[in-house]
């Protein structure tokens, strides 16, 4: 029996469409090749007592009315499935050599409070904030089916979205000529992007940095019971989520995708399944390769013709007989770098693999939310995100395992001798479990070529018209993946729903 829509791969856009097809009456069969659910959601624990997220952080758009809330209470759980929100007066807190900065959930104290930085330069800064905002203005009308009114009585916004199509987050920098300081602190997020100032587009930094403005929040019980309530809604209409089932090959009949073969790696089992409409949230490459390129449009094939965002690197530390509150740790994440420069910083971890003086993101999950559940009462986790090199790291693995957990070691001790120094005194004494990963953890646990963090690179290039959607020029087979939407928490909430919108005509992004 063909199932109405079926979805290889359960990342967070899947399980968004999949429970919206489920809840609107619609049979749905989902395919995961991992063990867990939801790609970079899943979560995994570690000696049975200590549980982490693979990667994702702190989340926007979770407040009343915004795109995460309009799903939820689609789907009946809003009220279940909450958010507890980052400190209003400093979601993220910024340090480098000779300054600190609090980046608040308001325009105009951010503005203060960098004026106040550098006095010398406030006159700039202040027209810098306001083309951030005009700008994030002007892409929100874009983002949505074009009204010609709209566009008439927001003109100014849209002309200034238009005009940095083709800008990294560096060109803007330069135009309004910021002291390298304030372009720092500002840009000091790049570990969301994994990619500096020089590289990252306008588009990507202005969404992701005005979104957190807008409002930075945190899972009451953590990411897996997002993940665990959405493959709920699934099951309880009448759908499947089946797991350590990988897809090894798509069926194609006259330009139309009919099903798949899969591994059933729990029997070790071949198995077919097969569709009236198939849903791919593997990444679009892989999947076309697997098709077979030359059965797509010329036009879908040089969109599909996209680079890999870099990788990372992750440590998951947990401590005992510490209090990570008295350290200046709370409701927010740090970013830390010893170069005011994070186009050279970044250049030198990346491509000369030197962490000697690194830039990195530190987060606190236990104090993030009152839900524990995540270790013993009298531990805390603390974890350290920063960028890697795919290729080296590969290198490594295959040629000399113990360089590869050398390098693996070297990267965090470079990290943990920055937060002795910086924030917490004598912390490798209290550390009771560490596990790090690699861009090769990314790609074998999580199924992202190269070990991608965002899927395809968030440069201007990628970024901006032509970009990938959820079209492949082939009969009832669909993208929905963040190289066909948008990488992050919100955004694959919006790259599910709007594909779910596209096919079953419910408007819920406008209601």
């Amino acid at each position: 029996m063909k199932t109405d829509y079926l979805i290889v791969g359960s990342g967070l856009s899947a399980l968004v469409f999949g429970a919206l097809m489920a809840k609107a009456g619609q049979k749905v069969v989902i395919l995961e090749a991992h063990e867990h659910p939801g790609g970079f959601g899943h979560t995994f624990t570690m000696a049975n007592k200590y549980t982490f997220n693979a990667q994702l952080h702190y989340v926007w758009d979770c407040g009343e009315g915004a795109i995460v809330n309009r799903v939820l209470k689609t789907l009946n759980l809003d009220r279940k499935v909450t958010f507890e929100r980052y400190d209003p007066n400093g979601f993220d807190r910024m340090k480098i050599p000779g300054y600190e900065l609090k980046i608040p959930a308001d325009f105009e104290k951010l503005n203060r409070r960098l004026s106040a930085l550098f006095s010398e330069s406030s006159d700039r800064i202040d027209k810098f904030i306001l083309e951030v905002q005009k700008t994030r203005k002007g892409l929100k009308i874009l983002s949505y089916p074009v009204n010609i009114f709209d566009l008439i009585k927001h003109f100014n916004e849209v002309f200034c979205a238009v005009k940095y199509l083709n800008s990294t987050l560096q060109d803007v920098f330069d135009r309004f000529q910021l002291p390298q300081a304030a372009q720092t602190l500002l840009a000091l997020q790049w570990p969301d992007f994994m990619l500096p100032p020089d590289r990252v587009s306008f588009y990507a930094w202005v969404i992701l940095f005005t979104g957190y403005v807008e409002g930075a929040f945190y899972p009451t019980h953590h990411f897996k019971d997002v993940i665990n309530s959405l493959v709920k809604v699934i099951e309880e209409n009448g759908g499947k989520v089946v797991l350590n089932c990988e897809v090894t090959e798509f069926m194609l009949e006259k330009k139309t995708v009919t099903g798949v073969k899969a591994i059933d790696k729990t029997n070790n089992l071949t198995v077919e399944y097969q569709g009236e409409n198939i849903v791919c949230n593997l990444d679009p490459q892989k999947a076309a390769q697997m098709i077979g390129l030359e059965n797509f449009a010329p036009k879908i094939r040089s969109k599909l013709n996209y680079d890999y965002s870099p990788s990372n690197f992750m440590a998951y530390c947990v401590v005992k007989d510490l209090d990570l509150e008295k350290y200046g740790f709370g409701k927010w994440n740090t970013f830390h770098s010893g170069d005011k420069d994070l186009n050279r910083a970044f250049e030198r971890m990346y491509e000369g693999q030197d962490y000697s003086n690194p830039s990195f993101a530190i987060t606190t999950p236990t104090l993030l939310t009152k839900e524990r559940g995540t270790c013993p009462e009298d531990c805390q986790i603390i974890e350290f995100l920063t960028v890697a090199n795919y290729d080296h790291f590969q290198r490594l693995h295959q040629s000399n395992r113990k360089a590869y957990r050398q390098k693996k070691n070297e990267i965090l001790n470079y990290i943990l001798d920055r937060v002795e120094k910086n924030y917490i005194p004598n912390l490798r004494k209290h550390i009771v479990f560490k596990i790090t990963g690699s861009p090769t953890t990314n790609e074998r646990f999580c199924w992202c070529p190269q070990g991608n963090s965002y899927g395809s690179n968030l440069t201007p290039r990628n970024m901006g018209i032509g970009r990938l959607d959820h079209q492949t020029s082939l009969k009832n087979f669909y993208f929905c993946n963040a190289s066909s939407g948008y990488p992050g928490f919100a955004p694959t909430f919006w790259t599910g729903a709007r594909l779910y919108q596209i096919l079953s005509g419910d408007e819920i992004l406008s209601k």
